[in-house]
């Protein structure tokens, strides 16, 4: 028996000579809390939709205002004041913004009134755009690893905690695909590890239904974009007053929701003389934004309530089609049943 231990012991030893570095760190949960403590709290970048140290994916709709939106983000960051009437926590600090969407004279436009006296944004605020003509170095085996080796190179360079990239569709020609959209998430959080670096990437959505609140199944590539990010929040358009759109958390992990369905919050967009940009209306129910479903009458309306219902659907599948709270489901079910 002693000498079948004394095998065993060798064995083991002899594997973990021999064996590759274990992918994992593994240590008593106390040990890691302790680690953790040594750590500052993650400040607010934007208030409760972003924070520091965490990769954050902005979603929309196309001309919804996100790249409108990132550049107010990152202007706010880099010169250390607060904007939408948000809380901004974290100090004043550089910030990179790789933009694949505009060109440089678009930008000025953006910028500019008409052209002429510019906005001046503060130093700290860099903006990345591919050069013209870019051919791929024989080093790399495609375009998307070139591009990602040179986020990297320019986090390294700037010596920069902030991340922005607008948009998400340039760095992987699939974000549809669960195994691409992966594999990119995957890049991102490493970036965010290894340079303790705050990441806010822009994405699109698909096709959506506007009679429906935005949730994260409206992100396209959504399952796994969304189960690897820390946090996310959309633009959404309202369809009742014209030119109003609203923000809404759609995940967060170190604070709770504050801006869920139920408080949403209002923006108008505006042009300050040389600076595009939202501005905050209020707070607001995002069923007071969403496109309204008319019906001839109410008693049209129940007796579709009742079809669904005997087709087997829930309460609260009803009445999100239906934009109307399951107790008042509830309610029409039991009038009529009774």
């Amino acid at each position: 028996m002693k000498n079948l231990e004394t095998f065993k012991k060798n064995l083991t030893k002899d594997l973990e000579q021999n064996a590759p570095p274990s992918l994992f760190q593994i240590k008593p949960v106390n040990d890691w809390i302790d680690e953790a403590k040594k750590r500052p709290i993650p400040k607010m970048l934007f208030g409760e939709f972003w924070h520091e140290g965490e990769l954050c994916i902005l979603f929309a709709d196309t001309n919804q205002g996100k790249s409108i939106l990132a550049v107010q983000i990152a202007n706010s960051i880099s010169s250390g004041y607060s904007t939408c009437s948000l809380q901004l926590e974290a100090k004043q600090q550089s910030v990179i913004y790789i933009d694949f969407e505009l060109s440089d004279k678009q930008f000025e436009c953006r910028y500019s009134d008409d052209y002429s006296n510019h906005f001046h944004f503060n130093n700290n605020f860099y903006r990345a755009e591919i050069k013209p003509n870019s051919k791929i170095p024989k080093e790399f085996n495609s375009f998307e690893d070139y591009l990602c080796e040179s986020i990297e190179r320019i986090i390294i360079k700037h010596n920069s905690k902030v991340l922005i990239i607008d948009n998400i569709s340039y760095l992987k020609n699939g974000t549809e695909k669960a195994s691409e959209a992966t594999t990119l998430m995957i890049f991102l959080n490493d970036l965010k590890r290894k340079y303790n670096v705050s990441i806010l990437v822009l994405a699109h959505t698909p096709k959506r239904d506007y009679s429906k609140p935005i949730s994260k199944n409206d992100l396209s590539g959504s399952k796994s974009l969304m189960n690897f990010c820390d946090s996310s929040f959309a633009i959404g358009q309202s369809f009742n007053t014209t030119g109003i759109k609203y923000l809404k958390q759609i995940k967060q992990r170190v604070v709770e929701e504050k801006y869920g369905i139920e408080n949403v919050i209002s923006y108008s967009l505006k042009k300050d003389i040389n600076f595009l940009k939202f501005e905050f209306i209020g707070f607001e129910n995002e069923l007071n934004h969403i496109k309204q479903i008319e019906y001839n009458s109410l008693s049209s309306r129940n007796a579709k309530i009742v079809s669904l219902k005997s087709e087997g659907n829930s309460n609260v599948a009803i009445a999100d089609q239906f934009n109307i709270s399951e107790g008042t489901v509830r309610n029409i079910l039991k009038k009529i049943n009774t």
